[in-house]
């Protein structure tokens, strides 16, 4: 008879399944990515691992100018399939790091009188491919924040969600802790479609603008910054920084923590979504951890504390001393 705790680790497990059954579309437009910028072929064209440079360099002339860090996006998971090598000398792989062939790749190979390049193409076609999806899982997210996070909120008097849609994520912190006074922030006419929550006012603005978010003990923003490019986060950070006490206030941040290499169960969940980032934003990434740390030290916020909890994402405590 499996144990309280191996049943909640099964239970984990078989939601990383599902993202990763959910999500596998995105293994197929990455391979096709590839395939259509002919990359195995310009390595093999160069008889050596190339960096990321040399690779857009040989890229069509006809072809927009790429975007180099959403190859090395592109790059990365594809690595992680076995479908590429890399090396990495020094913490720049963008410009350091070389790609070279494996014996996945060479059946990608254009002129090769063995390929499956064609095959890529043609059972990758968007015709035949079901259109991208967005979806949610708010309520997961929301039930493993509050189980994991223990003690998170228990100083918080006044708590404000940045980017809170209607409202129902804060509405749950306030369920369960009476005593905070919750504020939803969303834009005005997001929070003018939100429903009355016992305990929670809406306040509408943006953001992006200085003087705008209410004051508060502590900051929440749930799946926020993987939509922004780091200018656009910082910008936020520091507007969130503004309004919360200095030596006892907090941005609270649940999202992604990229582990390239890791091994945990959502590990290969996190870099599909940095992928659909590239899909459904601009500018918007997953991070790795020190992308996290270099990015919060910039927005004034020099210490910070990450949380796992039972869920795809991490929580993110970030101090402003």
């Amino acid at each position: 008879m499996e144990t309280p705790a191996e049943l909640d680790e099964a239970s984990l497990r078989g939601q990383a399944d599902v993202w990763k059954y959910m999500l596998g579309f995105a293994d197929s437009m990455a391979l096709r990515s590839a395939v259509e910028l002919r990359i195995p072929d310009i390595i093999h064209s160069h008889g050596r691992a190339l960096t990321l440079s040399e690779i857009a360099s040989s890229f069509d002339s006809a072809s927009p100018s790429p975007d180099i860090s959403c190859l090395a996006r592109i790059m990365r998971l594809l690595v992680r399939r076995n479908i590429f090598t890399a090396h990495h000398d020094g913490e720049d792989s963008e410009k350091t790091g070389l790609y070279g062939l494996t014996h996945s790749s060479r059946w990608l190979l254009h002129d090769s009188e063995l390929t499956l390049a064609p095959m890529v193409l043609m059972d990758t076609n968007p015709t035949l491919m079901a259109p991208w999806h967005c979806f949610s899982q708010s309520k997961i997210t929301m039930k493993a924040i509050l189980a994991g996070y223990k003690g998170g909120f228990e100083d918080v008097a006044t708590l404000v969600d940045v980017g809170g849609g209607t409202g129902s994520a804060v509405a749950e912190i306030v369920k369960a802790y009476p005593s905070i006074k919750g504020i939803n922030f969303d834009l005005p006419h997001v929070v003018a479609t939100a429903p009355v929550y016992h305990g929670v006012s809406h306040v509408g603005g943006d953001m992006f603008d200085e003087g705008s978010i209410p004051n508060a003990d502590a900051i929440f923003m749930k799946w926020v910054m993987h939509d922004w490019s780091d200018s656009d986060c910082v910008k936020i950070l520091k507007n969130c920084r503004n309004v919360i006490p200095e030596r006892t206030g907090k941005v609270i941040i649940v999202d992604v923590i990229l582990e390239p290499n890791g091994v945990g169960m959502f590990d290969d969940t996190g870099l599909v979504f940095d992928l659909l980032m590239i899909a459904h934003t601009s500018g918007g990434k997953e991070r790795t951890e020190s992308e996290w740390t270099k990015m919060l030290e910039q927005a004034g916020f020099p210490r910070l504390k990450i949380i796992k909890i039972p869920a795809l994402m991490l929580i993110i405590e970030a101090y402003p001393v």
